[in-house]
């Protein structure tokens, strides 16, 4: 048996078929979304002129694509790493020069008729990048020294589509690479910072900036009786973090009012509820949950959700897609969907852990992160508890860039998993 037959042998069969499920889904309910009583009999699934067609196109591109990456050497993934973070950095810094505005961002560039956002495929090979560096032999995770490169990597990419695209949700995926920080050896207390500073950026935004400073006297003195209990030495470390806290909570309200445009701002405002605006900013959301509540336990039947086919819920077969779901699968099919989901980044998971190599498993747990983060993020601002900041849901949402850069970050991992079964022949 040749090398190529055997990886085709080894490609994890579960995994590609949680994919086709989740896309086949995924087309129906673009379908669904996009349907009106008015257009019923002209337009069809197939029809290349819809959106549902052009969702089939772009999966028969994205197969293509994922036979093409499942053929290349494995190999090449690596020796590569650097010349494609090279090569997309140059294409993230001039995509805003010559992309046209599409609702304030400067994110698409077009190609004859199509757009292609080039911040989704960044995602894929900036996590080749880091994981190749990370992946240099007897480096480890020990201080917040060996981040420095790693999290640059990340950065530096983050601040161009923030600052220049201003293109913010695709930028904050970025920070999904934290879970794959975590399993290499990051300390949790990184986590718990983490969380920390969301903790106080809401308290100063929702409250002032006095409840902060508060908890943080609160923590800082628990810090010190832990220290006098436990007989230790002082920690200067620990007046320094609260130092550190108290400037963050200092400009926190600043930057929320001078930094963050006017749109975001009043999303973060009306998840906080420091405003009501059902027919404003929060007109999105709302619909949304009068979609999904209405759907009951099963659902209204295919084809037949009315928020859907009236088409209340602005952008609902691109961000908003898992609405439709909620109102004609109901309960029963959202928590399906949902279902298949956690079973894809369960099985991720194990592909991540079954990795020999650092390279590979520093990549797949990065694709764990990406996959995670979207899903989340996705459907909790469908549900209202997450502010709206264009979030796709994995191959179900509309858009050719994101189904093809999830098959992309995918389809590598495959190969990667299927080329250690190989290695070890």
């Amino acid at each position: 048996m040749t090398r190529s037959e055997s990886v085709w042998r080894h490609i994890d069969g579960w995994t590609i078929l949680l994919f086709l499920l989740i896309a086949f889904c995924g087309w129906l309910n673009i379908y669904s979304a996009c349907f009106s009583y008015e257009t019923e009999e002209v337009a069809g699934l197939f029809d290349l002129s819809t959106r549902s067609g052009k969702q089939i196109l772009w999966f028969g591109i994205s197969v293509v694509v994922g036979v093409i990456l499942l053929l290349i050497d494995s190999k090449a993934y690596e020796f590569l790493a650097y010349f494609l973070y090279a090569l997309i950095f140059i294409v993230l810094l001039v995509t805003p020069i010559v992309a046209q505005d599409v609702k304030g961002s400067l994110s698409w560039i077009r190609i004859g008729s199509f757009q292609l956002q080039p911040a989704e495929f960044a995602k894929g090979i900036i996590a080749l990048a880091v994981a190749k560096y990370m992946g240099r032999y007897e480096y480890q995770l020990r201080s917040w020294r060996d981040l420095v490169v790693p999290l640059a990597l990340i950065g530096v990419p983050m601040l161009i589509i923030i600052g220049l695209q201003r293109e913010t949700g695709s930028a904050l995926v970025l920070t999904s690479f934290l879970l794959m920080f975590y399993r290499q050896g990051m300390s949790g207390w990184v986590l718990i910072a983490v969380a920390l500073f969301a903790v106080l950026f809401i308290i100063v935004i929702r409250f002032s900036f006095y409840p902060a400073a508060i908890l943080l006297g609160i923590l800082y003195m628990l810090g010190l009786w832990r220290i006098w209990r436990q007989k230790r030495v002082y920690k200067w470390w620990l007046t320094i973090a609260l130092v550190v806290c108290l400037v963050y909570c200092g400009i926190c309200k600043v930057a929320f009012q001078h930094v963050l445009k006017d749109h975001q701002r009043e999303r973060i405002e009306l998840l906080l509820g420091m405003i009501d605006a059902p027919n404003g900013i929060g007109y999105n959301t709302n619909q949304s949950l009068i979609a999904i509540g209405s759907g009951g336990w099963f659902g209204k039947g295919y084809l037949h959700g009315t928020q859907t086919s009236l088409h209340f819920v602005p952008e609902q077969y691109t961000d908003f897609i898992f609405c439709t779901v909620g109102e004609e699968w109901g309960f029963i099919g959202s928590f399906f969907v949902l279902l298949l989901y956690g079973i894809l980044i369960l099985r991720l998971i194990v592909l991540a852990e079954r990795q020999r190599e650092i390279f590979s498993r520093i990549f797949a747990y990065s694709v764990v992160g990406i996959f995670f983060f979207h899903v989340a993020i996705n459907v909790g601002m469908v549900l209202g508890l997450l502010p709206v900041i264009g979030i796709p849901l994995p191959f179900f949402s509309y858009g050719g860039s994101s189904f093809l850069g999830f098959t992309i970050l995918l389809f590598i991992l495959l190969k990667l998993d299927a080329a250690r079964i190989t290695k070890m022949r």
